[in-house]
């Protein structure tokens, strides 16, 4: 991860924290507005992955992300097809779609965003990054792809 990290030549900080799983208990964990925080999902479009960015405070919008993506069917991944087709162990995941060699879609909300807080494939830190630089690097598909919870 930091050598992708200084490969990109992306200026970033390791925000340790307890052991959390969701988005929600990041916010609380580190006293974070959701606003603040990129939720990271997997969806499959048709027969390929990829991972999605968005405001924590949002939610997926299925039929703007199949537009998106160009697919005529769309699903978020399960627990098991994340560890089965990319060999992730839950928490795996991470916000760049590259290294996991599939692609990204962010949305474009969070392009409004400085600095946010974005996985890093661990439930005990994170990387606050600022969101132009993960979009100079991955290069991914930009859509509004979510709506208010």
């Amino acid at each position: 991860m930091i050598t992708y990290l200084e490969v990109h030549k992306m200026k970033h900080e390791i925000v340790p924290h307890k052991k959390v799983f969701t988005v929600y208990d990041l916010s609380q964990t580190l006293h974070e507005k959701p606003n603040t925080i990129v939720k990271t999902l997997l969806v499959k479009a048709d027969n390929m992955y990829h991972a999605v960015l968005l405001p924590a405070h949002r939610r997926l919008n299925i039929e703007a992300t199949k537009k998106v993506l160009q697919a005529k069917k769309i699903a978020i991944a399960k627990e098991q097809e994340i560890f089965k087709n990319l060999k992730l162990k839950p928490g795996g995941l991470t916000s760049f779609g590259s290294m996991h060699k599939i692609g990204l879609v962010v949305d474009k909300g969070l392009l409004k965003s400085e600095k946010m807080l974005f996985s890093a494939g661990t439930f005990t830190a994170s990387l606050r990054l600022k969101v132009k630089d993960v979009v100079k690097a991955e290069q991914p598909l930009i859509g509004n792809i979510s709506s208010a919870s």
